[in-house]
């Protein structure tokens, strides 16, 4: 009976402290209970714009209390600058460096949702808006946000021949302060698709493994010479499925052995092995490489080294 009193005693205390937590901005709020009132986010979260306002939370935070951890002059890049507007949290995401919060802002029917970025010391990062509700066109418009977090941002609609087009663009903020696209995959412009840019193609290729290992046109690994003789630069495209799941990764291979490489870096969660065998390279994917591929395709594949031809000499 003791130990059932102070249970409720304790429940009591937490209840009450929780409704002193006024949202409004005109009394002291901690940063750690502001964070709380976003519910924690523990699986993939998906929404479209059309139905934006149905994962928000009831609650209402003021923007008085928002831009005092939240600087408003990123609210000002977002155009949010009305103090009526209705912010609700959506929720959040934990990893180990940083903190991602997703809200909703909505005036005159118009709503917004957006990730906010802080670190381990509940300092503000960054920001970025993901959807909303107010274009006005063909196309319907969803995010999707995996646990890495990447946030793939997807835009898709049927032509006149009942064909689907897409675009789909994926970001994932970069430890300085920044988010970057790490995924682009569309079939919007055929002109465009048709062209693969190697970002590295015109660089040294005087090392021992350097060159460019095919196993078509639309499918390639290309080599060049790094700062050593153990480090590689390179470059991976491939589409697999007729073409509808697409990967690129562009990095630094380091050689473990005279016939093994690794792809590893600090704060990506991609890992990959290079493993030689005579004239051809095999790839496998160790870690979770998905915000720089299709969902459902790997970075699995082994490639036949394309002999380079020399220029004829000059009598």
């Amino acid at each position: 009976m003791k130990n059932y009193l102070i249970l409720l005693l304790v429940f009591f205390a937490f209840s009450c402290k929780q409704k002193k937590i006024d949202l409004s901005g005109n009394s002291p709020v901690k940063i750690t209970d502001f964070i709380t009132v976003f519910p924690l986010i523990e699986t993939q979260f998906t929404t479209a714009d059309s139905t934006l306002t149905k994962y928000a939370d009831s609650t209402i935070i003021g923007y008085k209390l928002f831009t005092q951890f939240i600087p408003d002059s990123a609210l000002n890049k977002m155009k949010v600058t009305d103090e009526q507007t209705i912010i609700q949290p959506v929720g959040r995401i934990e990893k180990q460096k940083e903190i991602y919060l997703l809200a909703t802002f909505t005036l005159h029917k118009k709503t917004m949702l957006a990730t906010f970025v802080l670190d381990k010391k509940n300092k503000f990062l960054a920001a970025k808006e993901l959807l909303n509700n107010n274009d006005d066109d063909e196309y319907s418009r969803f995010v999707s946000v995996n646990r890495e977090p990447t946030f793939l941002i997807s835009r898709e609609k049927l032509n006149a021949d009942k064909q689907l087009q897409f675009t789909r663009v994926g970001w994932v903020y970069n430890n300085s302060g920044n988010f970057m696209v790490v995924v682009n995959d569309s079939n919007e412009d055929e002109k465009k698709n048709s062209v693969i840019i190697n970002p590295i193609d015109t660089l040294p290729h005087k090392n021992k493994l350097s060159g460019n290992y095919i196993k078509d046109k639309k499918n390639f690994i290309s080599l060049r010479d790094g700062k050593n003789a153990n480090s590689y630069l390179f470059f991976i495209h491939f589409e697999k499925k007729e073409g509808s799941c697409t990967g690129e990764l562009k990095g630094v291979m380091k050689m473990k052995t005279p016939t093994t490489a690794l792809y590893a870096e600090g704060g990506d969660p991609c890992v990959i092995d290079f493993t030689f065998d005579g004239n051809s390279i095999t790839i496998k994917e160790k870690g979770s490489c998905g915000n720089r591929r299709g969902m459902n395709c790997f970075f699995d594949d082994t490639f036949i080294r394309k002999k380079e031809t020399k220029p004829a000499r000059k009598r």
